[in-house]
């Protein structure tokens, strides 16, 4: 399967998702294709997302439910749109519908506005319905018994072993911090700054009832893996939270699992995408090495011409 197949199917997918909600869909346009396709409706305000793992409705589902909820507290976070029946599947896709953020690129979010909006996610009491966070390698588990295009089986082989190895070591963790309502990707890349200057986070795919470190990990793994977070800014982050995760010696494990478990959309979408079949070799190649001083990629900007060339 080529890149513009892949586009294909979900431009298919959103064609449908039009005739099933008398909604026109000609004027979507594509902001990104990995984890999930993203189309923008502007003129509706729309944001339709298109989830590339099948079995991601109840995932989608709690993000649906415990954002509706926690923006009626007032918490700076996306919005689901006022869409009856979401999220719902079409040919095996999960289609979710998003108020649309018109964001502005100055100033641009802090660490300190990441630190502050998780520590007031950390208080907040976890509602009746979510999900526990019981296996963070589950998904990558399941893509590598799923997906048979895009991955060797020397790496396939190294994965099981690996994903074994870290599923023992994630038993014996001791977390310092009760178990709570965590947004499950808080990273930098899914802050936004709306044109009225408020900061919200995006993508709540993750949100679960589980270990409060888990959030506090993800910008030292980017850090680590993407040189996008400097020291002084996992210092402010670390200011603004109000606790350092770089004192508890859980924190390499848990980066380690956070390695694994950010493949899934790679092993997903390998078959169709030359990057993710570049860049998961790369990644896997680094792992396997021990190699922490590898910088990864994350997927370059999609767009329109670039899928249909």
């Amino acid at each position: 399967m080529a890149d513009g197949d892949l586009y294909g199917e979900m431009r298919a997918i959103l064609d449908e998702v039009g005739e099933r909600l008398r909604m026109p869909m000609v004027r979507a346009e594509l902001l990104r294709l990995h984890s999930n396709a993203l189309f923008v409706l502007p003129s509706k305000g729309l944001l339709v997302r298109i989830a590339t793992n099948p079995d991601a409705l109840n995932q989608i589902a709690s993000s649906v439910g415990v954002t509706r909820w926690l923006a009626e507290l007032g918490f700076p976070c996306v919005v689901p749109a006022e869409v009856n029946g979401q999220p719902f599947v079409i040919r095996g896709r999960v289609v979710s519908f998003w108020r649309y953020v018109d964001v502005v690129a100055t100033p641009a979010p802090s660490m300190g506005d990441l630190g502050e909006i998780l520590c007031r996610l950390h208080l907040q009491p976890a509602p009746v319905g979510v999900d526990q966070f019981v296996d963070p390698l589950g998904s990558v588990a399941l893509a590598i018994e799923t997906v048979r295009e895009g991955v060797s089986p020397m790496h396939r082989d190294w994965l099981r072993n690996r994903i074994a190895e870290l599923r023992l070591a994630w038993k014996e963790v001791a977390f310092p911090h009760p178990l709570g309502l965590i947004h499950g990707d808080a990273h930098p890349n899914n802050l936004m700054r709306e044109s009225s200057g408020r900061v919200v986070l995006g993508d709540w795919d993750h949100v679960a009832v589980g270990p409060r470190e888990w959030d506090l990990m993800q910008i030292h793994y980017m850090h680590r893996r993407f040189s996008r977070v400097s020291r002084d800014q996992l210092d402010e982050f670390t200011d603004a939270y109000g606790w350092d995760i770089r004192d508890w010696p859980g924190l390499n494990l848990l980066i380690a699992v956070r390695e694994l478990n950010g493949l899934s959309p790679y092993i997903r979408t390998a078959g169709a995408k030359e990057f993710s079949r570049t860049e998961l070799a790369r990644r896997l190649d680094s792992l396997r090495e021990g190699d922490t001083t590898v910088r990864w990629s994350s997927p370059p900007a999609e767009g329109l011409e670039r899928l249909t060339e």
